[in-house]
């Protein structure tokens, strides 16, 4: 009986499906072109992890390589370089992760309790215009910013005295991390508050009125209507971007690194371009970026699964 009952509940789902296709025709196949995308560009590509597997040398085909297991991995794993590597990924990427997300959720609260409109224009513009700068043009002017001889850091600091002489910020591993956390923000902030300020504006107006009817003040405000309704965005963008915590960059770490501070300046991706590129490793460093696949796959599912146990908004 339960198994008659099960048939006809899948034999209904199935036909619904299939009216809903029909419905939707259109949209069905105005995605075609970027479904064949997807597979062409982002899922056929995948078939050169083969060479993780393998001691992959050119002019060879794929299929005909000597093949070498999990060997790659191991020596990984035992590479002093891919673990330094992997720290500085980790440390660069939840300082721009924390900052990110506190700047923008700040400038979108700001910018929502600004009254004038053509203030609140203004600043979204100059707030937003960084985003559209490449990253060659930023590291060009964090540089000069940044210059012991012309920066204009360094000479703020010696006009208050705060330091003796011009620090060379590009030569110490210690200003690293946080000249990258810092561009990020600069370049990133504005932008990225946007999400944030298109949930804030989505809040219902007769909450704020009932607040001010009880007397509640601005902060009141933000603290009991605004921050729990844009919550759900909130957690949302917190799992993608959890996804992401390998991705500290790539740009802003290969243009503004050097010899002196390669050991706090170098990547998963910079580690893949090196081995896979200048020295012929293509095994090695195809082995480094399914590491790093697989362990962004492996955070967005742990942190859904951790958003769902919560009870707060998830992905799926």
């Amino acid at each position: 009986m339960k198994t008659e009952t099960s048939v006809i509940s899948a034999n209904k789902k199935k036909n619904q499906f299939i009216k809903d296709l029909r419905k939707q025709k259109t949209l069905v196949f105005m995605s075609i072109p970027f479904i064949l995308y997807v597979l062409v560009f982002s899922y056929l590509p995948l078939t050169g992890w083969l060479m993780a597997f393998q001691k992959y040398r050119p002019g060879k085909g794929l299929l005909d390589q000597e093949w070498s297991g999990f060997f790659q991995f191991k020596l990984l794993f035992q590479d002093e370089t891919f673990l330094r590597v992997l720290r500085n990924t980790l440390c660069m990427s939840l300082i721009n992760l924390t900052l990110g997300f506190i700047t923008a959720i700040g400038l979108a609260i700001l910018l929502n309790e600004v009254k004038s409109m053509r203030g609140k224009k203004f600043v979204q513009t100059v707030s937003y215009l960084p985003h559209f700068l490449s990253w060659i043009i930023v590291c060009g002017i964090i540089v000069d910013v940044l210059s012991p001889e012309t920066g204009i850091i360094n000479q703020l600091l010696l006009k208050l005295n705060i330091i003796n002489s011009p620090i060379n910020f590009f030569a110490e591993a210690k200003y690293f991390w946080g000249i990258v956390g810092a561009s990020n923000i600069w370049k990133e902030t504005g932008w990225n508050s946007i999400i944030y300020l298109a949930a804030i504006t989505s809040i219902s107006p007769e909450l704020y009125e009932a607040a001010s009817i009880d007397g509640a003040n601005r902060w009141h405000k933000i603290k009991h209507i605004v921050l729990p309704g844009i919550k759900p965005t909130v957690f949302i963008l917190l799992i993608m971007n959890i996804g992401n915590v390998l991705n500290a960059g790539f740009e802003v770490q290969y243009l503004l690194g050097n010899g002196m501070i390669q050991k706090v300046s170098q990547t998963i991706d910079i580690y893949v371009l090196k081995y896979g590129i200048s020295m012929n490793n293509f095994s090695l460093a195809t082995a480094a970026g399914i590491f790093k696949s697989v362990i962004s796959i492996s955070l967005i599912v742990i942190a859904n699964k951790a958003a769902k146990a919560a009870g707060e908004e998830r992905l799926f």
